[in-house]
């Protein structure tokens, strides 16, 4: 598999780390290997340097050129209609799920906890039944190929008389 998330400029990332956690921003320009200058989304992020330990790379990429000016991001931006994409990602799916498993009473977190164990036991019954199933299935393929071995040897005995 060839690697496709490289730091760019225009490449989409996910804040990981700080005041700013969570928050979608733009790579404008590559400082260092370890530092790059970023622009948040309108209302979002303000234009930073940040270092690269703090972000998560994703998959989109915006076309604008290096340094370019704030206006342009929050163009760019628009045009490639970066919320919308991002809301369908895998990424932010995880990261909603992750939330919302954060934000979980303790009565829910019992009620996900006796969901989990039901579903291990169905599981559990139903591996039990494929496994039954499948010994069924090898005893079946025996027992064909010791007819198939009778047959061979009659034939066998037939040539020799």
């Amino acid at each position: 598999m060839v690697f496709t998330k490289f730091v760019e400029i225009g490449r989409v990332i996910i804040i990981n780390y700080g005041p700013f956690a969570g928050k979608l921003a733009v790579i404008v320009d590559v400082l260092t290997t370890t530092k790059v200058v970023i622009q948040g989304l309108k209302g979002g992020v303000r234009r930073q340097e940040l270092s690269l330990r703090r972000v998560t790379l994703t998959d989109d990429k915006i076309n604008i050129k290096r340094g370019a000016k704030r206006e342009e991001v929050f163009k760019a931006i628009e045009e490639y209609k970066l919320e919308e994409k991002y809301k369908k990602s895998n990424i932010a799916k995880k990261l909603a799920l992750r939330e919302k498993r954060a934000n979980l009473t303790d009565f829910d977190r019992f009620k996900v906890m006796r969901l989990r164990q039901k579903r291990s036991v169905l599981r559990h019954i139903a591996a039990k039944g494929a496994k039954k199933a499948g010994v069924k299935k090898a005893e079946d393929k025996k027992e064909a190929s010791k007819k198939k071995g009778e047959k061979k040897g009659k034939k066998g005995e037939q040539a020799k008389k």
